[in-house]
């Protein structure tokens, strides 16, 4: 069985965010999947996608604030246009990446117990979000 759709975030802060409860809401197809993979595209170059911590929100917070002081917005950038967060969301989605693949199992992912998807949003306005979801699985 192969199933693709899109899924819309809804604009978020700069930050990250748990979206892991979001994904699995709209897949209305994961419950079919006794065993499987689904790959997640992020269709954008100034947020990102990563695997972390899902039950202290300590950690995003931390996150944020590293990413803040090592990928500053005040560096002497050539790319500009958009504002002074663009650049810095480039670099910061180029870091994390833009996809992950997961595994399926009785129709649920299979993450460990402490592991959540987040969005990583570099922009302060970045608006929606979307995100391709590919499964594939029997």
């Amino acid at each position: 069985m192969w199933h693709q759709q899109i899924i819309v975030l809804s604009a978020k802060a700069r930050g990250f965010h748990l979206i892991t409860d979001e994904i699995v809401d709209e897949l209305t197809t994961l419950h079919r999947l006794e065993v499987g993979l689904v790959h997640l595209l992020l269709q954008h170059t100034s947020a990102s996608l990563t695997l972390n911590e899902n039950c202290d929100s300590s950690v995003r917070s931390d996150m944020e604030q590293h990413f803040l002081r090592h990928v500053p917005e005040n560096a002497a950038y050539q790319h500009d246009d958009e504002g002074a967060d663009d650049m810095p969301a480039h670099i910061k989605s180029s870091l994390l990446g833009a996809s992950l693949t997961l595994p399926v199992k009785h129709g649920k992912l299979v993450l460990g117990t402490w592991q959540g998807i987040w969005l990583g949003e570099h922009r302060i306005h970045g608006g929606q979000r979307r995100i391709v979801v590919t499964l594939q699985g029997e």
